[in-house]
């Protein structure tokens, strides 16, 4: 068998309904809706966490955030990790990464040089944290100096939370696709199979794009909706959804919802959907390498992101303990031409966690024992169409405050949703047959009570499962 190699796309705090393959008819997206046609769509994708590094350790690790011990946004994963990076490595594949990683403390304050590192498995690693130049190893930031600029971002006069980045072939994203190429070139008409992370950091805040790109949604600014918002619906939401409608993060300065105006929040939107445009011009020019190269009918493309991004919905702008849709369902796009179904659209619930042995699989490989999540190979090639029947996602950041603690779970299924805090005054409850926006919580509801017991009860079951696999049982004693 021959190996395939794997193209792996994630961009970073993209919500699932940005891409015209999932019916957004404002982007431009003709590339990713093009690896959508030749490929395998998945309308239920779901991450296991809703910041970045918790994410990126599940679905690097296939094992849950509680499991790896990286729950957390600056904490460093352990070095008992295997990452399936490091697996297909050893089995005789060349990895690289252009971008973020992720897996360790980034802050400047801790990370002065790079990220730290455990044995992940990359040969090549291009780093860049995000674009801003606050590390020496920023490679990002040395292409620009090396075409006599730097990374700047200038204000929009007409709205205080958007700012337009560098010019379209200067921006990050661009240099990200550019590693990728260079990557893909330099093993053309080799044997050895390869995975290269292309890991953008966009659409993530502060939203930056060319200005070329933003002036698009400028010309039909007063066409684009108002985030899903209902006045009064956060007297039914926790503690949480009230503190960060005043301020994304608790803080009063960054997005406050309650002191946006509605061309403020169409400004923000038309910035974050002009970096979707953006990214789908990069995703173009690496599968247009890849043609180029005689490999696209030996690579697993992968389309996806680690999380969503709130974007003003329910009057909370960016990301923290929520799970709503935009939150945590993200898109996710898997294409093998001649291997994998075309054209095809799955409607069974998958996790981000489930991606690393599907990895494993596709290269004819054993499955790490480690690994909590569950193959999409049956879904990809038809053999089933049936996966989960529920969604389990958690963060450990629902305090403010340096190194704050606290916990939120979630656990969906096809007819409800149900949020657990470590507060014993908070808690989520969500008809979605009734109220698929979810506006109203029902936690309260003595009507909802038995739903409630139910969604406990799943959600204890899930909980049981994120114990740690490892050590392997040996013997019967």
């Amino acid at each position: 068998m021959t190996k395939p190699n794997i193209l792996w796309i994630c961009t970073d705090q993209q919500r699932f309904d940005t891409l015209g393959c999932y019916g957004n008819s404002y982007v431009d997206t003709p590339n990713i809706d093009r690896l959508a046609a030749n490929g395998v769509l998945f309308e239920r994708a779901y991450c296991n966490s809703t910041v970045c590094a918790p994410s990126r350790g599940s679905f690097l690790t296939g094992r849950y955030p509680k499991t790896t011990g990286l729950r957390k946004n600056g904490q460093n994963i352990p070095e008992r990790e295997r990452l399936v990076t490091k697996l297909l490595h050893d089995a005789g594949y060349s990895c690289g990464l252009a971008g973020k990683l992720h897996l360790s403390a980034c802050h400047p304050s801790v990370c002065h040089g790079t990220e730290r590192r455990i044995d992940d498995g990359y040969d090549m690693f291009h780093w860049s944290h995000h674009p801003a130049d606050q590390w020496a190893s920023n490679e990002y930031s040395h292409w620009l100096k090396a075409k006599g600029k730097s990374y700047a971002a200038r204000a929009v006069e007409a709205c205080e939370h958007v700012v337009c980045g560098p010019d379209a072939e200067d921006h990050q994203a661009a240099w990200c696709a550019e590693k990728a190429i260079q990557f893909i070139e330099a093993h053309e008409g080799r044997e050895r199979p390869w995975l290269f992370s292309v890991n953008i950091f966009a659409p993530h805040h502060p939203f930056d794009p060319p200005e070329s790109h933003l002036n698009k949604y400028l010309d039909m600014l007063d066409r684009i909706p108002q985030p899903n918002y209902t006045e009064g619906e956060l007297d039914t939401k926790t503690s949480y959804q009230r503190r960060d409608h005043q301020g994304a993060y608790g803080n009063r300065n960054l997005y406050p919802f309650d002191r946006m105006s509605e061309q403020d929040r169409r400004y923000v939107t038309a910035a974050y959907w002009a970096m979707i445009d953006l990214i789908d011009e990069q995703v173009g020019k690496m599968t247009d390498a890849l043609a180029r190269t005689g490999q696209l009918d030996n690579t697993i493309v992968v389309f996806m992101s680690d999380h969503g991004e709130l974007l003003g919905d329910h009057g909370v702008y960016l990301k923290g303990p929520h799970f709503y849709e935009p939150s945590v369902h993200v898109p996710l796009i898997v294409s093998w031409p001649g291997h994998f179904r075309q054209g095809v659209r799955v409607r069974s619930f998958v996790e981000l966690v489930d991606l690393a042995p599907t990895f494993l699989e596709a290269a004819g490989e054993a499955v790490y024992p480690g690994m909590q999540g569950a193959s999409l190979m049956g879904l990809l090639k038809g053999e089933t169409e049936e996966h989960r029947d529920d969604i389990y996602c958690e963060t450990y950041e629902t305090k403010r405050g340096n190194f704050s603690g606290g916990y939120s779970l979630m656990v969906r299924d096809h007819t409800h949703k149900l949020v657990l805090y470590d507060s014993q005054d908070d808690g989520e409850l969500y008809d979605l047959i009734a109220d698929p926006g979810e506006t109203t919580n029902v936690w309260h509801s003595s009507a909802h009570a038995s739903e409630k017991l139910r969604m406990m009860e799943r959600l204890c079951r899930r909980i049981a499962q994120t114990a740690d696999p490892l050590p392997e049982r040996l013997a019967p004693w």
